[in-house]
């Protein structure tokens, strides 16, 4: 008994350290999006043209989602939306795809960089 008490708190301290989106998403087995509000619309909206997979694999603010659905709508024959549904397909990919902040590995160090083989401006002087 005195052992379960203690794990309950472990596990709450533990739980703290995950992001909330990593411990409550939860997503759709067939087209792999977040099962969050707004999510039947995009699966309706976007996968009647492409795979779920180029949602789920891209990322991007409100404004960049927004650039690539006019982008669709002015080259891809992209219908027009309502501007309810537009909003909540907005509203669902800027949450739940929205900018990633770890997708990048860091630089390397100068050190372990290659020589340049190309001449640069330093150089032309």
């Amino acid at each position: 008994m005195r052992f379960k008490r203690l794990i309950n708190p472990l596990l709450g301290v533990a739980m703290l350290g995950l992001p909330l989106s990593v411990a409550a998403q939860e997503s759709d087995p067939d087209t792999g999006l977040v099962m969050a509000e707004g999510w039947e619309t995009v699966r309706s909206n976007c996968t009647a043209c492409h795979s779920a997979n180029l949602v789920t694999q891209n990322s991007g603010t409100r404004n960049h989602w927004e650039y690539l659905i006019r982008w669709m709508q002015e080259t891809q024959g992209l219908w027009e939306f309502q501007p309810e549904t537009e909003d909540t397909i907005l509203d669902y990919l800027a949450e739940y795809y929205g900018p990633k902040e770890d997708t990048r590995r860091p630089a390397l160090p100068r050190t372990l960089m290659p020589d340049n083989p190309y001449p640069t401006v330093a150089d032309s002087g």
